[in-house]
């Protein structure tokens, strides 16, 4: 019991987890297909019951046929075989023959031919006929090309019981025709009348042989009654010996079969008591009994053609069904799945509205009121973002405009040239690279800020620095020239480059070497690495720095504090934080290794970016 409500739970909740879509398609389907096998089925076993009524109906009629013919048939040889009642005195003095002279036997015997010939006359479907004496003498009668052997007749078993009889007029069972002398294939049945004198002695039997056939000849209607329905006509005598037999008679069966099964009831080829509607009736005397069956495996043929129909359409019918519920279902829920991409974009901040237009439904009312919240959330979020700009711009332009380019740059002439003239090119040259460093970084050289840009101020950065710990600083770029000219946040490079002059350089024991390289990625982006040999970034230093890199711009819709601390700089994180907040959370700054070998950070930027 327990194992049953745990399998029931686990359907329920199987469907509950089910998606909107395949439970509206099963629903579709249940409704439609259920009440359709439900019709169908009730259809069918109408149908059936019909069926076989009335081929109960039309058995019985055809039953009733063939018991008037069987009526006429035994009227008919009755007056038949009574016939040779006329000489009556001739049959009776047959048993003392062998006492009269030769003449006298010979006119008997032309006597008794004649008397057989006139009855086999009388019927056209006659073959032979026999007349057996008292005392066993046999006389016959044939139109055909074989005679019957008088001992093989007297010894077969079904020839003695119809002395005995206390039926005056009788029908045998099948029997071969091997007491024929040329013992030839096939059945025979006899139709016998036993012959008294006029005190009621026994006088003699007379008997005729007949093809089964003509006892109840196959007409058209039964032929196509039986290859429709499979229908079998059997007739037995009294002693339940199967007399006819109308699938022997058509060449369905073999005689030997017939046969074989004659002497039981239920019994024959094929054990046909089993499935099938049988049928009974008798002649008016009750000599014969009718027996008409009708297999239902074959009356049931149409309906189960029937049957197979309908489960075609009934399969049909459901994936016509599973189509329009597919594409209702797709109607239904196709909105709502536009709706649930919206919201995933818009947890990963892609505030964007559904652009398609709706119907005019619940669910088209539900999508037109999540626009309205994107469309409102988009502007906040962006009027935020352009206070946080502005507030950007205006610390730059307060920035630019505390410093004026033209006197800056005068001012830093001046002092280089008067290092020249007192012979003090060192200071020269390092005015010389300070003043291009402001020049680059103040962006006042006309030029979009690039790859380029930012190499050659990270590289007049160096220089001051050699200049100042007497060379132990070599920068090597390796970046493709197509990537040169590719705009870039500014000043990203540079900070990194001073990490490594401030933290990585330990002293005058060995030279720094620092590596930039680019490279194209699988999806078209820029990948950036800068390396250098110094001292690296302690375990516990890294792993904090690592966890601030990995939330950069996390807060994207926080306003910029009005004072920043001054001791930060332009540190790691704050090129990290740049990068997200202008390309996107797709790029990043990351630090792949540092160790006592050396630091390498890594960075990701779009093709075509632009700058600042």
């Amino acid at each position: 019991m327990k194992s049953g409500t745990e399998w029931m739970r686990r359907a329920v909740l199987r469907i509950r987890n089910l998606k909107f879509q395949n439970k509206l398609m099963a629903s579709y389907l249940l409704a439609c297909v259920i009440p359709l096998a439900l019709v169908s089925a009730i259809l069918f076993r109408q149908s059936a019951a019909g069926l076989e009524e009335s081929s109960q109906e039309f058995a019985a009629l055809y039953t009733s046929q063939i018991k008037s013919s069987l009526n006429e048939f035994l009227k008919e040889y009755d007056k038949v075989t009574k016939s040779v009642l006329v000489d009556n005195e001739l049959i009776y003095r047959l048993g003392d023959s062998s006492s009269l002279p030769i003449d006298e036997q010979i006119n008997r015997q032309v006597a008794v031919q004649r008397m057989l010939m006139r009855v086999a006359l009388l019927k056209p479907e006659i073959g032979t006929v026999m007349l057996i004496s008292r005392n066993n003498g046999v006389y016959q009668y044939t139109n055909t090309t074989s005679k019957v052997n008088e001992n093989l007749l007297l010894s077969r078993d079904w020839y003695e019981p119809l002395s005995r009889s206390e039926d005056t007029f009788v029908i045998t069972g099948l029997h071969d025709r091997s007491y024929y002398e040329d013992k030839g294939a096939g059945a025979m049945v006899t139709v016998g009348r036993l012959l008294y004198s006029s005190d009621g002695a026994y006088a003699g039997l007379l008997l005729i042989d007949l093809d089964p056939f003509s006892l109840l000849p196959l007409d058209n209607d039964f032929v196509q009654a039986r290859n429709k329905y499979g229908m079998n006509v059997i007739i037995r005598n009294k002693h339940d010996q199967v007399v006819y037999d109308s699938d022997a008679a058509s060449g369905r069966l073999a005689w030997e079969q017939v046969l074989e099964f004659s002497g039981t009831r239920e019994g024959g080829p094929g054990d046909r008591a089993q499935d099938r509607i049988r049928l009974t009736g008798s002649t008016s005397q009750g000599e014969l009994t009718i027996q008409t069956e009708i297999p239902r495996a074959k009356l049931l043929q149409k309906i189960n053609r029937i049957k197979g129909t309908t489960l075609i359409l009934i399969l049909t019918s459901c994936v016509i069904v599973a189509l329009l519920s597919l594409g209702l279902s797709y109607t239904i829920t196709k909105p709502i799945k536009a709706l649930r991409r919206s919201m995933k974009q818009a947890e990963v901040g892609q505030y964007l509205p559904i652009e398609k237009k709706q119907a005019n439904d619940e669910i088209g009312s539900l999508v037109n009121s999540y626009n309205k919240m994107i469309v409102t959330i988009r502007t906040l979020i962006n009027d935020v973002y352009l206070g946080e700009i502005k507030q950007r711009q205006a610390k730059l332009v307060a920035l630019q405009n505390q410093i004026n380019p033209h006197m800056l740059y005068n001012t830093l002439e001046s002092i280089r040239m008067n290092a020249l003239v007192k012979d003090d090119d060192e200071t020269a040259d390092m005015i010389k690279i300070l003043a291009r460093m402001f020049r680059i970084a103040l962006g006042k050289d006309g030029r979009r800020h690039s790859i380029r840009s930012e190499l050659e101020y990270t590289a007049y950065y160096l220089k001051l620095q050699n200049i100042r710990f007497d060379n132990m600083f070599n920068l090597e770029a390796a970046v493709p020239d197509e990537m040169m000219d590719n705009g870039i946040v500014p000043l990203i490079f540079q900070p990194i480059v001073e990490n490594t002059v401030n933290h990585g350089f330990e002293g005058y024991d060995r030279m720094i070497d620092i590596v930039i390289e680019g490279a194209w990625t699988e999806e078209g982006d820029i990948r950036i690495r800068i390396s250098d040999n110094g001292a690296g970034i302690p375990p516990d230093k890294l792993a904090k720095l690592r966890t601030r890199l990995d939330g950069a711009g996390t807060d994207k819709s926080k306003l910029e504090q009005a004072e920043e601390d001054a001791s930060k700089g332009l540190g790691l994180t704050n090129i990290a934080e740049r990068i997200k907040l202008h390309y996107g959370d797709l790029y990043y700054l990351t630090i792949l290794h540092s160790d006592k070998d050396g630091t390498t950070i890594e960075m990701l930027i779009p093709k075509g970016g632009i700058s600042e």
